[in-house]
């Protein structure tokens, strides 16, 4: 079967696929490990979602801390399934001896895993962009409520408790203040670990990408050689033919030639023995 014919056992169910293959080896290992690793993508695959539908909120009316914990939590997950994953299919694409259905499966996963990179890539930088866009946002508006901003006190004595409210409303202001100097910290080293992240994948993506790369020229490399070999041994197959017939037309002229010696060998007899 050549490597272009795999794609055309997509969609048929796995038993199909086995009893139509011919050259269809057992291997429980296998099968368990990319089962496994396509589990581990469906689920990953489903994280994307729901972060995406949490990262589309932030920045909104509906921004809360329980959606950036949501956002954080998700990230954290798919981070650590990416990396997990990416091994996987690493020691996948280094499985020898495999049939054509197993290496259908083989490159299946590794393009699904490449393509679920990608998109989560995306999503951590829109995350990263909404997450520096709303720190920005939170520093200017900390920066221009200054104690300017604030009522101003007053030393008449007849108002105290215009003087008392003000107090505590500066008290509740420097509050506030101190609570968003927290989120701003918190998302500050939230958009630190993003970072971070993104690089970290891309290494692994970028490593991913080369073994399957190696991996795909190689195969071609087995399918030109075995193609070569079929085209090296039909013109072999045409040289013996021809040697073969050659050798028929030989025997043929040395069967003549033993004829006519004969003939001219039993007429020198007569004539010797007639004379």
């Amino acid at each position: 079967m050549s490597f272009d014919q795999l794609p055309a056992l997509e969609g048929q169910p796995t038993t199909m696929r086995r009893n139509e293959d011919p050259e269809y080896r057992d291997d429980p290992e296998f099968d368990k490990f990319s089962e496994d690793l396509s589990v581990k993508l469906f689920s990953l695959t489903s994280n994307i979602s729901r972060l995406s539908s949490q990262i589309s909120l932030l920045g909104t009316k509906r921004d809360t801390e329980r959606v950036r914990e949501r956002v954080h939590d998700l990230l954290e997950e798919s981070r650590d399934g990416f990396r997990d994953v990416g091994e996987g299919i690493k020691r996948l694409t280094s499985w020898e001896d495999l049939s054509p259905s197993q290496k259908y499966t083989q490159q299946k996963l590794s393009r699904e895993f490449q393509a679920s990179g990608t998109e989560f890539q995306s999503i951590q930088r829109l995350a990263l962009e909404k997450e520096r866009a709303s720190a920005s946002a939170s520093r200017a508006a900390i920066d221009s409520g200054d104690a300017s901003s604030l009522p101003r006190y007053s030393d008449d004595p007849n108002q105290q408790a215009q003087v008392q409210e003000q107090d505590q409303l500066r008290l509740a202001s420097q509050d506030e203040v101190d609570f968003q100097e927290s989120l701003i910290v918190e998302r500050e080293s939230e958009i630190r670990n993003i970072e971070q992240s993104v690089g970290e994948l891309n290494e692994l993506f970028r490593d991913v990408a080369h073994i399957v790369r190696e991996q795909g020229t190689m195969l071609d490399t087995i399918e030109v050689n075995v193609q070569n070999t079929a085209t090296d041994t039909r013109q072999a197959d045409v040289e013996l033919r021809s040697a073969n017939r050659y050798q028929k037309q030989a025997r043929g002229r040395a069967c003549c030639l033993l004829l006519i010696l004969a003939v001219v060998l039993v007429v020198i007899i007569l004539v010797a023995t007639l004379g």
